[in-house]
């Protein structure tokens, strides 16, 4: 059968990743039923949603109701059902009880999970469901982040994995990249060690002299800790716990770095989450920025830190703002002293862990490359490899006490490991 998506059914409407894909959804001319536990709660996501992109004309597709009420009308008939609810298995699996009773047989059912296993989604249910369920990951905001993982399960027909990645390439301009239903897929696996990473440094140091460190001269649109405050404490801890959980003993070098610190958990326990609840590790009080102290738990202004004069992070910063990146990344993997090691040996773990899961979370190096740059807005690490040279990446991560991946053991040295044609420049930010 022919397949076509034309009638959407959206669960977890009033939810961040629910209301930004309901919109992409209405914007590719598809008539979209928003639910939610209540009616006002999904018109509540409605309004987010037309908020989020400015367009009050999304709300011409979409068409509004309750779990309670909706639910068995709006499955009934949907071409695509899509789950957007908590990130609970349990949670999960409740609700897709309910629109396994009620789908047509043919019907698509995909999860925005960020991370939790497609398979065991999908275990309890009927072999339809199971032969039309996959992972469908898009980033928030999806209106303007357009990488988005496609996560088939062991039972998931391949027929449907290439319709879908087409679709979404053709209907919502998606930069689509079919992962393995690995713990994290691959954006989050990586990204989120990196993340990880800057929250323990953030205990040894503080958060300021962190992103201060780990900008974005390295390559990446924002600092890792304030990235953090943005995505939610609680959802940092969803991923690195699921990582932890999840994989498999021994098949991760980097495991401890998933590992995330008791102080983090201390303060998602006393409701501190990000920017969500007014304060992470950053915020502001009458405008003025504060951070927060970590031995103390008190926000104190950051004017307070005295950061170092670092002559090299100036030099790069100044390197790309004329656009010579290749000389700027050379001058990061040269640089010497205890800043510039730090700062080199969270970068270069990001390169090596990169390269050493390809061919197991992506296809190729350039899956990771490709959910990296479009998904996290981060240079990909093989264009890190590409702008600082195949000779002087492996002499960093020596330096760094890296294990060099076999991928760039055994690479040619003059050929480029990036062939994509995308502007590398939209990575590095002079600030």
């Amino acid at each position: 059968m022919a397949r076509t998506i034309k009638k959407i059914t959206l669960l977890g409407a009033n939810g961040t990743m629910g209301y930004g894909s309901g919109a992409l959804f209405a914007r590719a001319d598809c008539e979209v039923t928003f639910l939610a536990r209540t009616k006002e709660k999904a018109q509540a996501g409605l309004e987010s949603a037309q908020a989020q992109v400015r367009s009050v004309a999304v709300g011409n597709k979409v068409t509004l109701g309750s779990y309670d009420d909706d639910l068995e009308s709006a499955v009934k008939d949907a071409d695509l059902i899509f789950e957007a609810v908590a990130e609970d298995m349990a949670i999960k699996d409740e609700i897709f009880t309910k629109v396994d009773k009620y789908r047509k047989p043919d019907s698509i059912v995909a999860t925005v999970s960020s991370g939790l296993s497609i398979s065991k989604l999908a275990e309890k249910h009927s072999d339809s469901f199971k032969k039309n369920f996959l992972g469908l990951h898009y980033f928030n905001p999806p209106n303007v982040i357009v990488g988005t993982e496609l996560i088939p399960s062991e039972y998931t027909d391949p027929e449907l994995v290439d319709f879908l990645d087409e679709w979404c390439t053709r209907n919502q301009n998606r930069v689509m990249v079919k992962t393995a239903n690995s713990p994290g897929f691959a954006g989050n696996r990586v990204g989120f060690k990196v993340l990880n990473e800057a929250v323990q440094l953030a205990e040894k140091f503080n958060p300021v002299y962190v992103d201060y460190l780990v900008g974005p001269y390295t390559g990446r649109a924002m600092p890792p800790l304030a990235t953090i405050d943005l995505v939610g404490f609680d959802v940092h801890q969803a991923i690195v716990d699921n990582v932890v959980a999840n994989v498999q003993t021994g098949s991760d070098e980097a495991i401890e770095s998933f590992r995330m610190p008791a102080y983090m958990r201390q303060l998602i326990e006393k409701g501190a989450l990000g920017r969500k609840t007014g304060g992470g590790f950053f915020k502001r009080i009458d405008r003025v920025p504060f951070y927060l102290d970590i031995g103390s738990g008190e926000y104190r202004p950051v004017s307070e830190v005295k950061l170092p004069q670092l002559i090299f992070r100036e030099k790069i910063r100044q390197l790309h703002r004329i656009g010579r990146y290749c000389e700027a990344m050379q001058t990061f993997a040269a640089a010497e002293g205890e800043e510039a090691l730090i700062a080199q040996k969270v970068i270069g773990g990001y390169i090596a862990y990169s390269f050493n899961r390809a061919g197991d979370i992506t296809e190729t190096i350039t899956g990771i490359d490709m959910i990296m740059g479009m998904g996290f807005n981060w240079a990909p690490p093989s264009v890190l490899v590409d702008l600082i040279g195949l000779e002087n990446t492996c002499r960093m991560l020596d330096r760094c006490g890296i294990e060099i991946p076999l991928l760039l053991q055994n690479a040619e040295p003059d050929k480029p490991f990036f062939n994509e044609p995308i502007n590398i420049g939209k990575f590095f930010v002079a600030r």
